[in-house]
C-alpha cells in the first residue's frame, strides 16, 4: 500500500472514530434529558410510534429515537402505570414506559349485596358516575340485579363505567354459562332468571352456608304448596339492601317484592349471589319444612307445622 493511501486510511479511521465518539456522547446527554411527567400516565393500546406520537400531543418530548431506544427495551404497558416521580431522565422514563405493571384496582360485590349499593359503592371507590354504572349495567346484563356474581374482581385504573360495566357483566355471564351448562346441558337465560331469584332469597336468608339447603327447602316446599314465601329478605330490595323489615314496612310495601302479599317468586333476584347460594337453589334438601325462624344463637329453627313455628317464635323471644 502506498504513503499516500495509508495517510487517507488514517484519516478516514480517525474520523470515523470522531463521529462515534460525538454519537456515543450526544446519546448519553440525550438519555440524560429530564422528563416532566405525572406520577400515573396513561399508555395507550397501539404500535411504538402510535404510542410515543399520543404521548407527544400530551406534551412528552419524545422522538423517533425514543422509539429505537423503547424496541431495545421491550413493549411499553398498555393502561394506567405508576411512575412514580414527577420528573426523570429520559432512559429512566422510557425503562418505566416498559417495565412498569398496569395499576390495579380491586372490588369486592359482597354475597347478598344490591346492585344499588354496589354502583354506588364503585362511584366513591373508583371515582365514577353512579348513574352512568346503572344505565350500563342494564345495557349489558340479562337480568335486573344479580347479573353481577358476588366475587372480587381486580380491574384496571382508571377504567370507565362502560368497559367496567361490560367487564363485570361479561365475566358474570361466563361463570354462569358454565355452571348452568353443567348441571342442566344448556344455559337457558329464562331458567336462570328462576335460579338467581331463588338463589338471591336464599343469600338473604340463610345464616351460614350450610343452612342454604334447608332455607331453599323451604322456599320450595312453600312454593309446591302454594304458599305464600312470607319471608322479610325479599324486601330487601334496591335500595332497602340494608332496612330493617318491619309490620308497618310488610303492611305498606306494595311492591311484587312483599311476598307476604303476593304469591310466587318475586319477579327479579333481589341481590348478588355466591355459588353455594345457586347450589342450594337448583339441589334444596329433602324436606318437609315450610317455616324457620332465627333463634337465641344467630341460626335458624327449621320446623314443618305452624304449631312448632310458633314455639320457635316464643323461644327465640
Amino acid at each position: 500500500m502506498s504513503v499516500s493511501r495509508k495517510t487517507t486510511w488514517r484519516t478516514w479511521s480517525v474520523w470515523a472514530e470522531n463521529i462515534i465518539l460525538v454519537f456515543i456522547i450526544s446519546f448519553a446527554f440525550y438519555t440524560t434529558i429530564p422528563i416532566k411527567t405525572t406520577q400515573t400516565l396513561f399508555v395507550p393500546q397501539g404500535s411504538i410510534g402510535t404510542i410515543i406520537s399520543q404521548l407527544t400531543k400530551k406534551g412528552y418530548e419524545l422522538s423517533i429515537i425514543d422509539n429505537y431506544i423503547i424496541r431495545l427495551m421491550g413493549s411499553p404497558q398498555t393502561g394506567w402505570i405508576h411512575i412514580g416521580k414527577n420528573e426523570l431522565n429520559r432512559i429512566d422514563f422510557l425503562y418505566k414506559l416498559t417495565s412498569s405493571k398496569a395499576m390495579i384496582e380491586k372490588v369486592t360485590l359482597i354475597p347478598g349485596e344490591t346492585s344499588e349499593l354496589f354502583f354506588e359503592l364503585l362511584a366513591k371507590e373508583l371515582k365514577l358516575n353512579q348513574a352512568k354504572l346503572k344505565k350500563y349495567y342494564h345495557e349489558f346484563s340479562s337480568y335486573p340485579e344479580a347479573g353481577i356474581y358476588a366475587d372480587t374482581y381486580y380491574v384496571p385504573y382508571g377504567i370507565k363505567e362502560k368497559h367496567l360495566m361490560n367487564f363485570l357483566v361479561r365475566e358474570s355471564e361466563k361463570k354462569y354459562k358454565k355452571f348452568s351448562e353443567k348441571i342442566y346441558g344448556n344455559y337457558d337465560k329464562k331458567q336462570w332468571l328462576k335460579v338467581l331469584i331463588t338463589a338471591s332469597i336464599i343469600q338473604k336468608e340463610a345464616a351460614n352456608n350450610e343452612e342454604m339447603p334447608l332455607v331453599s327447602s323451604v322456599i320450595h316446599n312453600r312454593l309446591k304448596k302454594k304458599m305464600r314465601l312470607q319471608m322479610d329478605g325479599t324486601l330487601n330490595y334496591g335500595k332497602f339492601s340494608h332496612v330493617k323489615v318491619t309490620p308497618e314496612r310488610i303492611k305498606n310495601d306494595k311492591s311484587a317484592f312483599n311476598t307476604y302479599k303476593h304469591k310466587g317468586l318475586p319477579p327479579s333476584p333481589i341481590g348478588a349471589v355466591s355459588i353455594a347460594a345457586i347450589k342450594a337453589a337448583i339441589k334444596p334438601a329433602k324436606t318437609t319444612y315450610l317455616y324457620f325462624m332465627k333463634n337465641k344463637d344467630g341460626v335458624h329453627d327449621f320446623s314443618d307445622s305452624f304449631r312448632a313455628h310458633r314455639k320457635n317464635v316464643k323461644k327465640a323471644r
